[in-house]
């Protein structure tokens, strides 16, 4: 049972035009959103800041953000955020393979060594304490410059709200998402947990 319900998607007009952001991204306005709309003017800020974090200005993939989420998300431990990222991930290009296997990157041809460590970054920064370094921050200075150093960052803090946000609220996890996270995520053993 979540902290606090989820209001219906027509519940605040304006907060609804924002999140047609979200029909791109994952097929549907999540219910996370539904739950900020209680405040329309924190629904409205998040989505405006999640829109800023995930636009593309530099190397960095709009599948690769995802995957980055991902990670940062399952370090974290938030299940409902693996759900969507991997959804996401998917409609944004990535194979099943590629989402499957993500967890033994170090040792895969699937991606590259940018992305690599682009992964490793995101492990570092989502684990609590963080676990940043100068070894690592000069790794990551090696193949990103530093507006995607901006976005790899932006998609790890983003996804550090969300994961506070869904893992307290104990946020119901969509059916596409749910479906999603049993078909891309059973190889980590990936269920649904409390976002029931």
């Amino acid at each position: 049972m979540p902290l606090v319900t989820p209001l219906a998607r027509d519940h605040d007009k304006d907060v609804m035009e924002l999140a047609e952001f979200f029909n791109e991204t994952l097929g549907f306005p999540p219910n996370s959103i539904l739950t900020m709309q209680r405040r329309p003017r924190i629904a409205k800020a998040f989505i405006e800041l999640n829109k800023a974090v995930m636009e593309n200005q530099g190397g960095v993939t709009a599948e690769q953000k995802r995957l980055i989420g991902y990670i940062a998300s399952t370090t974290a431990g938030c299940r409902y955020c693996q759900a969507h990222t991997a959804l996401a991930a998917e409609r944004y290009g990535a194979s099943q393979m590629r989402i499957e296997n993500v967890w033994s990157f170090r040792d895969s041809d699937l991606y590259t060594p940018a992305e690599k460590v682009a992964f490793e970054l995101a492990i570092a920064a989502a684990s609590v304490p963080n676990r940043v370094d100068a070894e690592l921050i000069e790794l990551v200075r090696t193949y990103w410059d530093e507006g995607e150093i901006v976005e790899i960052l932006g998609v790890i803090a983003l996804f550090g709200y969300l994961n506070r946000w869904n893992d307290s609220m104990g946020t119901t996890l969509e059916e596409d998402a749910e479906a999603a996270g049993d078909k891309l995520l059973a190889k980590q053993n990936w269920n649904k947990g409390k976002h029931i």
